[in-house]
């Protein structure tokens, strides 16, 4: 017996998926001629509420592109101190953007729009370079899958119109903070310019992420797209999985959120484990250790031996995410096999 608490990027393909794979009507997407990477595109667009979309390999590469396209070298980001951009995809907005960064420390996963408009350069001061785009996360990884509401979107939207720097929106997992608010996922990306989403991670699908903005901004992202070698053939095999991830896997990441409630009122009972209970919104757990003589990675260990996989992020926090492969029954597990530790 394996449960896989790693991430939700362990999620293999239903069997409807592999079905879609294997019957795909493809092309060549570079020439646009793979009919299936234009449906998921189309589709795509209509469900995030932007004029385009396009198809890309990951997230990271969809992040990378929507930099790369709203900036110019020499410019600013700003971003939070625990965004995904900033920790985990390896400086790209530096190294292959020419850009410079201005982290700023979020409240709970969230930045504030006065701690956004209290960084933006005006670009009048001529030793100061100027803000080129405002970087949002929704749900927050870091921070344990927290949601940013409409609200709090359209916030940073005013800040942003009031000094005309574009926002884009890390939505990895939109669908999980628009499950949580029980909302449409239009109403949280209407205040942004551009937003990244994962086919591949609660939704199911094994390879893709789309990314979605205006015509000119996708027109434009797509040029980048092939500069860095994103640029795809006979696609439409992947673009199968995706189509069916965001029509029929969506729905399901309730039961996700309910798992992961459960494990996180599980494991919050046992002596030397604590999780704060208010910050468990949607499919993301994070654990602080305190058990005598033991850390993360002698718990990983000890875990492992018990087919139970998760993800040690410091010596004394590690983190539980549910996904599409986790049931009640594995949850039950899971919390048996901490409770002997």
């Amino acid at each position: 017996m394996v449960v896989d608490l790693r991430s939700d990027t362990v999620t293999k393909p239903t069997d409807e998926m592999r079905k879609a794979m294997y019957t795909a009507e493809v092309g060549d997407d570079v020439f646009g001629d793979d009919l299936t990477i234009n449906k998921l595109e189309e589709l795509a667009a209509e469900t995030l509420g932007k004029q385009s979309a396009m198809f890309v390999p990951s997230g990271t590469m969809g992040n990378l592109l929507a930099i790369m396209t709203h900036t110019a070298p020499g410019q600013e980001i700003i971003i939070g101190k625990l965004a995904h951009i900033y920790r985990f995809e390896v400086a790209g907005y530096a190294r292959l953007c020419g850009l410079g960064a201005k982290i700023v420390e979020e409240t709970g996963g969230i930045l504030s729009p006065d701690d956004i408009e209290e960084n933006i350069l005006k670009g009048s001061n001529i030793h100061q370079r100027s803000t080129g785009l405002i970087c949002l996360e929704n749900t927050h990884n870091f921070a344990g899958g927290i949601v940013s509401d409409a609200d709090m979107m359209k916030q940073a939207r005013s800040v942003s119109k009031k000094y005309n720097v574009p926002i884009h929106l890390d939505g990895a997992r939109l669908y999980n903070a628009a499950t949580y608010l029980n909302t449409d996922i239009k109403n949280l990306t209407c205040a942004v310019d551009s937003v990244m989403l994962c086919l591949s991670k609660g939704l199911a699908a094994p390879v893709g992420s789309v990314l979605a903005g205006s015509k000119d901004f996708i027109r434009r992202a797509r040029h980048n797209r092939k500069m860095i070698g994103g640029g795809m053939r006979q696609a439409g095999i992947l673009a199968a999985a995706g189509i069916i991830a965001l029509t029929k896997m969506t729905d399901r990441l309730v039961q996700d959120h309910e798992n992961a409630r459960m494990l996180a009122e599980g494991v919050e009972k046992l002596d030397g484990f604590d999780v704060d209970l208010e910050n468990i919104q949607t499919n993301i757990v994070m654990v602080d250790i305190s058990v005598k003589d033991k850390d993360t990675s002698n718990i990983n260990d000890i875990l492992k031996k018990d087919g139970i996989l998760i993800s040690p992020l410091s010596p004394k926090r590690l983190r539980l995410t549910t996904n599409y492969h986790v049931e009640k029954k594995d949850v039950e597990y899971v919390l048996d096999k901490i409770s002997k530790i």
